[in-house]
């Protein structure tokens, strides 16, 4: 029996080449990851305020190497997942520039880790109340490579949106250019309270797990040349010639 087998490629959605599964889970869990000990640092340490305080100021004050590490371990998950991002699009639309703009993402939180921000707003305890108006060198570099690092991840989603709609995924697509304006409103919105910031950086390194989850592990959609529906074509056909 002749199978016909038509055009394959519309619906099989799985990667172009195998992904390292423990690069794809790096990249994966970087945000949750970042999120989850900031939330527990933040409302474990004294003095500590989302609403006045960035999650960077943790890496200030006595327990301050804990957020250093989450900052080195964050960029070097990230770094992991943008090769395995890499392996994912190979040639297909963003396989260039997005893996080299989430490398760059990671390279940005790497840096944050190294160059602390700036005491203030009460925190850690005993710094002055008010808000950070006048930066150190330090805080300056951290403060930028921040800036560099979210910029590169919103850029990063943009180009994977233009990957996501030429394979017609437009939910996916769609989000991909939603959740670059949520980080940007988010970031404009801290100049009222630092609670924004949080959430549009949160927002950003989720939308991050979910496209890379997407990329690395895609759903098999069952179209009309999937091997279970030449299978049922095949048990139809066999079924019509019997009863013939």
């Amino acid at each position: 029996m002749t199978q016909t087998l038509g055009h394959p490629a519309a619906c099989d959605i799985r990667p172009a080449r195998p992904v390292p599964r423990l690069l794809a889970a790096a990249g994966i869990a970087a945000g949750p990851l970042f999120l989850a000990a900031g939330l527990i640092q933040g409302l474990t340490r004294d003095g500590f305020d989302f609403t006045r305080n960035a999650l960077s100021q943790l890496s200030l004050g006595p327990h301050g190497w804990i957020q250093v590490t989450v900052f080195l371990l964050t960029g070097l998950l990230v770094a992991g997942g943008a090769i395995a991002t890499r392996q994912a699009l190979h040639d297909a639309p963003g396989g260039t520039w997005a893996p080299r703009l989430l490398g760059a993402v990671g390279a940005s939180f790497l840096l944050a880790g190294v160059f602390r921000a700036d005491p203030g707003a009460g925190f850690p305890v005993g710094a002055p109340e008010d808000r950070v108006t006048s930066l150190s060198t330090h805080g300056a570099i951290h403060m930028l490579s921040g800036t560099a690092g979210y910029l590169a991840l919103c850029a990063a989603l943009l180009v994977l949106a233009r990957h996501f709609a030429a394979r017609r995924q437009r939910g996916w697509a769609n989000a991909a250019r939603l959740v670059p304006v949520g980080v940007i409103a988010g970031f404009v919105a801290s100049a009222t309270t630092v609670a924004a910031f949080t959430a549009g950086a949160g927002l950003g390194l989720l939308g991050l797990s979910a496209v890379t989850a997407r990329l690395a592990f895609p759903a098999r959609r069952q179209g009309p040349y999937s091997p279970a529906r030449q299978q049922l074509h095949r048990d139809r056909t066999d079924r019509q010639e019997t009863s013939a």
